[in-house]
C-alpha cells in the first residue's frame, strides 16, 4: 500500500494490511452515505465529519454537526503550538493519541471535589473552575457533561478564561442541547452536535481528527 493510500485510511487507526483494507471500505461507506449533507464544505470540514459518523456508525451526525467558521484554523493552531486539551471525564482523555501537548482532566482532583461540594455545583462544573484556576490555556473538549460545557462558557465570558476552541458535544436530554446552542451563539471557535447527541466517541473523534490535520 502506498504513502497517500495510508494517510488516507490512517485517521480510522489503521496500522495493518487488514486493518487498512477494512479502513478503505468503511470510508468509501461512510462517503456514500453523507455526500449529499457535506456537500460543500471544506475539505478540512468533511474529514471531521468523516470521521465522527466512522466512529459511531451514525449517519445523521452529517446533519447535525456544526462547525464555527474559525474553529478548525484556530484549534490547528493551539496543537501545532502544544496548548493544554482539557476534557470533561477521563475517558474522553483515554482517548486522544498522539498529541505531543499535555491532556489534562481534573474531574477526580481532590480541589474539585471540595469546590463541588462546597459550591453544591457538579464535579465536572467544578473541573473547569479548577482549570482555570491552574491557569488554563488550550483546547477545550466536553463530550458529556453540559454543565462543564456552561461552566467553560461563563469563564471565558466573565473570568477572562484562555480557551482557543470548545468542542461541545454533551449527551443527553438535560441541558445538552441547550448548552450546545449557547456556545453556538458565542464568539468561541466550536464545533457542536446539535440536539442531545453527542458523547465520547464523538468528542475523541473530533480531537483526533485535529491533531491528524495538525500532523497533515
Amino acid at each position: 500500500m502506498g504513502k497517500s493510500q495510508k494517510a488516507e485510511t490512517m485517521f480510522m487507526g489503521a496500522s495493518t494490511k487488514q486493518g487498512y483494507n477494512i479502513a478503505s471500505k468503511s470510508r468509501e461507506i461512510v462517503r456514500s452515505l453523507i455526500a449529499d449533507k457535506i456537500e460543500g464544505l471544506s475539505e478540512d470540514e468533511k474529514s471531521i465529519i468523516e470521521r465522527i459518523v466512522h466512529s459511531t456508525a451514525d449517519p445523521e451526525y452529517a446533519s447535525i454537526t456544526k462547525i464555527s467558521d474559525n474553529f478548525i484554523s484556530e484549534s490547528i493552531n493551539a496543537i501545532k503550538d502544544e496548548k493544554d486539551i482539557l476534557t470533561d471525564i477521563n475517558m474522553v482523555k483515554a482517548g486522544i493519541n498522539k498529541y505531543e501537548g499535555q491532556i489534562k482532566c481534573y474531574i477526580s482532583n481532590e480541589e474539585t471535589i471540595k469546590l463541588a461540594k462546597e459550591e453544591q455545583i457538579t464535579r465536572a462544573a467544578a473541573a473547569i473552575r479548577i482549570a482555570h484556576d491552574n491557569g488554563f490555556d488550550g483546547i477545550i473538549v466536553i463530550g458529556n457533561a453540559p454543565t462543564a460545557l456552561f461552566e467553560a462558557i461563563n469563564l471565558v465570558k466573565n473570568e477572562g478564561m484562555e480557551v482557543r476552541s470548545i468542542v461541545g458535544v454533551p449527551v443527553g436530554f438535560v441541558g445538552a442541547a441547550e448548552s450546545k446552542e449557547v456556545l453556538k451563539g458565542t464568539e468561541i471557535p466550536n464545533i457542536v452536535t446539535e440536539g442531545p447527541k453527542g458523547g465520547t466517541p464523538v468528542a475523541v473523534a473530533v480531537t483526533n481528527s485535529l491533531i491528524r490535520l495538525k500532523n497533515g
